[in-house]
């Protein structure tokens, strides 16, 4: 018999397990005990001779204790909490959710796009005002633009990287983007350039995406110098980890024009506490990490989950499989 626990402490209320997962999950796999920790004493209580862990974080005390540990799985698609240094050096492999997230993250990163160009932020404030707000929409500067035959520039060409560049290819815009290994997986994009050429890439793109994963080698990888390589009528749209943006950069671009606005459905501190800058800037807009939303969220959990459950169960490569040294 083996054994899955699944640790579903999370504050918000769409992580908690229902019940059908467990159900459908314990009547396609016989053979698994099933166990979901809803409280620490049941995490205490049944960590020790687990052989599975779901969960989005694992403390060093925790890992040393699961003696029998074979296999981590993040309903996340980040694992940054995940990797560290004791898990890392283990045998125990890791899977995330990248998968589950693509699409809605696409579509959110799709969705700021659309609101900055066509000015939504603009016309929200006049509703609020209660105001027909027609004629300073036409003012010069303030005029709504297109996305067709625009450049959307990809740092990152992932799971999610790819659904962004298949949506913005139907919008017939111009596909750049930014991947470790350019000979692999770039088919979706116009031209792919490694992490050393991000600078031209800044230069050339109307939209710069961020969807790369949170690394080491990634920190603030957008500052003020990068910033500053993008055009002034450019958008900056962050979908990743506020880390990757050195958010008081950010602040004086934006405040002094040398980008057009920014979409932020992640920050750095976050939640951006409420005295923060960036709140009341008319050239941003702000998400509160919405992207991977999506009233589809446990049906693909669930798939990605019973998919990789019957391939561990038959010694078949992984989906997912992270580079516990790689970060992703």
């Amino acid at each position: 018999m083996h054994k899955l626990l699944w640790l579903s402490l999370s504050r918000l209320a769409y992580s908690d397990v229902p019940e059908w997962v467990e159900k459908s999950l314990q009547e396609k796999f016989p053979q698994v005990q099933f166990v979901v920790a809803r409280e620490e004493t049941t995490v205490s209580r049944e960590l020790e001779d687990s052989e599975i862990l779901v969960s989005w974080s694992l403390t060093d005390e925790q890992l040393a204790r699961a003696q029998s540990l074979r296999w981590v799985h993040s309903p996340a698609a980040g694992v940054t909490q995940l990797l560290r240094p004791p898990l890392v050096a283990s045998d125990v492999i890791v899977t995330n959710a990248t998968t589950v997230h693509a699409v809605p993250v696409a579509e959110q990163t799709i969705a700021l796009m659309m609101a900055l160009t066509r000015r939504l932020r603009d016309c929200f404030q006049y509703q609020t005002e209660h105001r027909w707000g027609q004629t300073p929409s036409w003012q010069p500067g303030c005029i709504p633009g297109e996305v067709n035959g625009k450049t959307i520039g990809l740092v990152g060409l992932g799971a999610i990287g790819r659904e962004v560049a298949t949506r913005a290819r139907a919008l017939q815009m111009k596909i750049v983007a930014v991947k470790r290994d350019p000979l692999r997986g770039a088919s979706s994009a116009d031209k792919v350039y490694t992490l050393s050429q991000l600078s031209a890439l800044l230069s050339e793109s109307d939209y710069v995406v961020l969807a790369a994963p949170s690394t080491p080698e990634t920190l603030r990888l957008i500052g003020e110098r990068e910033l500053r390589r993008m055009k002034p009528t450019a958008f900056l749209i962050n979908v990743s980890r506020g880390t990757l943006v050195d958010t008081p950069a950010l602040v004086r671009a934006l405040e002094a024009g040398t980008i057009a606005g920014a979409g932020l459905d992640v920050t750095d501190p976050e939640p951006l506490p409420p005295e923060h800058p960036l709140w009341t800037m008319p050239n941003a807009i702000i998400t509160p990490h919405l992207g991977g939303a999506t009233d589809r969220y446990w049906s693909r959990q669930a798939e990605l989950l019973q998919e990789n459950l019957r391939r561990y169960l038959a010694g078949e490569p992984l989906l997912n499989l992270v580079d516990k040294k790689r970060g992703y």
